[in-house]
């Protein structure tokens, strides 16, 4: 453009002849011509580049894509075929890839197949939403493991929700919905699109557009909260339909959980997901003037109210309770109170926890296990039967698990040495089991404090635990047994006979309080007026 600007120059100004101006700027004089002649230069033609070495092929490929038209989208294989039935070892894959773009889309207009145009959208404040679920590696507890991440996302905001759990059936596909709805502020009024997976859909129906054989707990589900369902178009075909959350879900991964996080369990890493979606409100997605807290702030009016009940998440199970307290629950054993053996309970299997209910109150609460063939046990739900069989206590699946989940600690096993120090083995474990009942009552950090103030004057008596861990809980500062109580010091009673010469046992302290006495009730009956004795012979008046 600048050459053709500077010969034009020349000519004009100067005056310069065609032979001068082409000497001067180097070019050829047809080139001064067309500089003369047009200000722009004429578009330079693009070399038609040929591949000799597929010329002989091309017959062959094309015949290859006219079979393709019917064949299943996986099952289209042209360099391989090529190789296998023509012996065209020397094509490379770029070359025939090249090929085989232009041509499959002539041929496909050639057969009058449909071209796919999309059509830009725009999504009207509160009014639609998408959900999806993608695959996500974590480290739980220093173990790679695969989880399903459940993603919803407003369509016009692009405030999205991002819950992990174990398992994506339809117990985390209505949790996610539920926590989706309180934590976004309501739910949207036209629809919310899903692909065609199984928590929603049993069938697809063919030939009927849109139409779908729905789950009967997912129909009850929409009609709790009032909102309809947009099933996207079967297979890849219908990915395009919801592509906001197709997005979300590769974003989300790639920017937040990567590198893999690492966690002691799922709930820390949610925990973490909640953090990071309020750092996401200052986002700005491409194409937005404002950022995604902002959008959505204003989309909040525009939500529909969530209804004054919330619906059970849960899967209902009635498993019976077997000899070991134990329940089966998807290939899963969990532990329950044993009085409940050889009943049946109710279990609301939820995506992240499994709730069991004995008529309509909760006697146990588990994480959710998903690793089958394993069992998980609390040591509270076999106290009582530990109080009578104290020797299966040592071995117990419940303490080792107890141990391990930190609920059993070292306070307790002090105690417990202590108290079969002084009490015998059978005698000294049933003290502890005393102890340990008083979780169900106190919290665990009170009977620890009372448990520590105990060993700390050698008082190994569950009775002296249960005021102590009293005491601590009302005034909320740890206290000792040394401590004065109403002007004297509590101690511990000896025992009747002990069971260690070498004990110490410790004495009463000397009482100088009075003797009681009655004087002031001798008074009371000094005071009282005698009744005259009655007059056995006086004839009452009137009487013959």
């Amino acid at each position: 453009m600048q050459l053709y600007a500077d010969i034009r120059h020349d000519a004009r100004v100067d005056g310069l002849s065609i032979r001068e101006l082409a000497r001067k700027h180097g070019v050829h004089r047809r080139t001064v011509r067309q500089a003369l002649a047009a200000a722009e230069p004429p578009p330079r033609k693009k070399p038609v580049r040929t591949a000799p070495r597929l010329d002989p092929y091309k017959p062959a490929i094309d015949e290859m894509l006219t079979y393709d038209l019917t064949a299943p989208r996986k099952q289209r294989r042209i360099l391989a075929r090529l190789c296998d039935e023509h012996g065209a070892t020397d094509l490379s894959y770029s070359t025939v890839r090249d090929y085989v773009r232009v041509r499959r889309a002539q041929i496909d207009l050639e057969a009058g197949r449909r071209v796919e145009a999309m059509v830009p959208q725009d999504h009207a404040p509160g009014a639609e939403a998408e959900v999806d679920f993608g695959e996500v590696y974590v480290i739980i507890d220093g173990v790679k493991t695969k989880r399903h991440m459940f993603v919803y996302r407003l369509s016009h905001s692009g405030k999205a929700i991002h819950r992990v759990y174990p398992t994506g059936g339809q117990e985390a596909f209505v949790e996610g919905h539920i926590e989706a709805f309180h934590a976004l502020g309501g739910i949207p009024t036209r629809h919310i699109r899903y692909d065609n997976l199984t928590s929603a859909v049993v069938q697809v129906i063919h030939g009927g557009n849109r139409l779908r054989d729905e789950n009967e707990r997912w129909v009850l589900f929409r009609s709790h909260y009032g909102f309809d369902a947009f099933y996207c178009q079967p297979g890849i075909d219908g990915a395009h339909e919801k592509g906001g959350v197709e997005g979300e879900v590769g974003w989300f991964r790639r920017n937040h959980l990567t590198p893999m996080p690492e966690v002691a369990t799922l709930d820390e890493l949610n925990d973490k997901i909640r953090a990071w979606e309020v750092d996401d409100n200052t986002r700005r997605i491409t194409g937005h003037a404002n950022t995604i807290g902002q959008d959505h702030h204003a989309e909040l009016p525009h939500l529909a109210p969530l209804p004054a009940d919330d619906f059970d998440p849960g899967l209902i199970l009635h498993p019976r309770v077997d000899r070991s307290a134990l329940i089966t629950v998807r290939m899963v054993k969990y532990s329950v109170p044993a009085h409940l053996i050889g009943q049946r309970v109710r279990v609301s299997l939820r995506a992240s926890c499994v709730v069991v209910f004995e008529g309509r109150t909760i006697v146990a609460t588990h994480p959710r296990l998903g690793t089958r063939g394993v069992t998980r046990v609390e040591l509270d739900h076999y106290l009582e039967v530990l109080r009578h069989k104290p020797g299966a206590f040592p071995g117990s699946t419940a303490l080792a698990q107890a141990r391990a989940a930190g609920a059993f600690t070292a306070a307790h096993d002090a105690f417990w040495a202590a108290a079969r120090k002084t009490s015998g083995d059978v005698a000294g474990t049933q003290a502890l089991i005393d102890v340990l009942l008083l979780h169900r009552s106190l919290p665990s950090e009170v009977v620890i404090a009372g448990i520590t103030s105990a060993l700390s004057v050698g008082a190994i008596i569950p009775d002296v635990v249960a005021v102590e861990s009293r005491r601590h809980a009302t005034h909320h500062t740890p206290t000792t047994l040394a401590a004065t109580v109403r002007g004297g010091t509590v101690v511990n009673l000896p025992p009747r006979r002990p069971t260690d010469p070498h004990q110490v046992i410790a004495q009463l302290p000397e009482d100088t309080r009075p003797l009681p006495t009655v004087t002031a009730y001798d008074e009371l009956l000094r005071r009282r007026q005698p009744n005259p004795a009655p007059d056995h012979h006086h004839t009452p008046t009137g009487t013959p």
